[in-house]
């Protein structure tokens, strides 16, 4: 059985076919798929696919980097409201219920926030659609000092597992990270997010799923402030150097989300492979985008996550139900699937 770790059924490109294209994909070996959040708009349908799938589709909960605009204290509010309460229900923003413990939120100018001064850097190549990410950690033994608290009041309480018996609302905090491929308006907002969903995955204990887009130097700035944190999670649709890998891990335990990228017949991607630990690599599709060879341009689907499974398998010389062994087993450690 393999894992997509990072997919999208809810998205408008695949939304019309998910049941189909979920069958298919449970067709083609792949038995769990996790379902990266991107905002309030688009997590109802997010929401609705994984609870007609219990145990095969699993959802993240964040707030994507390109989807930080003037409304980001709104959406993010909604983000810790799920996270307070382990649950989803579908309302307008401005119904949200804020949840630090006075009751209220109180918003503060950018300039006022603490450690607002991190800069960050290049991240994988996209054709087009949500793109690449990266990691997330334990959170630390002891509570988060009074410094690094930021301006969101308190932590909210631990979460309750409310899908099942034993079984998350979510899995990762994630899609979360830097985007500035189409612009830099707001930037300092991007960081104060990042480093807030941070804190929560901390408080939470749960990996985070990295979106990066020409924006390195300023993420492994965050990175080196939320240090304290003890981050782990996975560098989504990873496409960059060896070099890079390295560096991230020194801030934090991450894996390396691998796509459809690395069969392109111009990517770089294999070179690094070849020297990430195996034990460090997942397999993603993030459908319905960057589609592998030979469908490359067209819809993306997790049914396809055997040939990015196959290229892995021939990079790293070994068999294809090693590689399937190997990464299913990483997924199922970092997610707690």
């Amino acid at each position: 059985m393999y894992v997509d770790t990072h997919t999208h059924f809810y998205d408008q490109w695949l939304l019309p076919d998910s049941e189909a294209a979920i069958r298919r994909a449970i067709e083609a070996g792949v038995g769990k798929m996790i379902q990266a959040d991107v905002d309030s708009r688009e997590r109802p349908d997010m929401w609705a696919i994984g609870k007609r799938h219990p145990g095969v589709i699993f959802q993240m909960l964040g707030l994507y980097p390109g989807s930080v605009a003037d409304n980001w204290r709104d959406e993010l509010d909604q983000v810790h409201h799920i996270a307070a309460t382990g649950q989803y229900e579908p309302q307008p923003l401005d119904q949200v219920h804020h949840i630090a413990a006075t009751g209220q939120y109180e918003p503060q100018p950018l300039d006022q926030v603490q450690n607002a001064k991190h800069t960050v850097g290049p991240g994988p190549v996209h054709e087009s659609g949500p793109g690449p990410v990266h990691e997330s950690g334990p959170g630390p033994e002891e509570s988060l000092s009074e410094a690094t608290q930021g301006f969101w009041g308190p932590r909210p309480p631990e979460r309750e597992t409310v899908t099942g018996p034993n079984t998350p609302a979510f899995v990762a905090i994630g899609e979360i990270g830097l985007d500035y491929h189409e612009g830099k308006e707001f930037v300092q907002e991007q960081k104060e997010v990042l480093r807030l969903q941070l804190e929560l995955a901390a408080k939470l204990d749960l990996p985070v799923n990295f979106h990066l887009r020409d924006a390195w130097e300023d993420f492994f700035a965050v990175l080196s402030d939320a240090r304290h944190l003890h981050l782990r999670g996975n560098l989504h649709c990873f496409s960059g150097s060896y070099e890079l890998y390295e560096r991230a891990n020194r801030y934090g335990d991450f894996a390396v989300g691998i796509g459809g990228v690395i069969t392109f017949k111009n990517s770089h991607l294999a070179g690094a492979v070849e020297r990430i630990p195996t034990e460090k690599i997942l397999l993603e599709t993030d459908a319905p985008y960057l589609a592998p060879v030979p469908y490359r341009g067209k819809r993306n689907e997790s049914a396809y996550l055997p040939l990015i499974a196959a290229k892995v398998a021939q990079v790293k010389g070994l068999s294809l139900r090693e590689i399937e062994t190997i990464t299913t087993q990483n997924a199922e450690k970092l997610f707690n699937l």
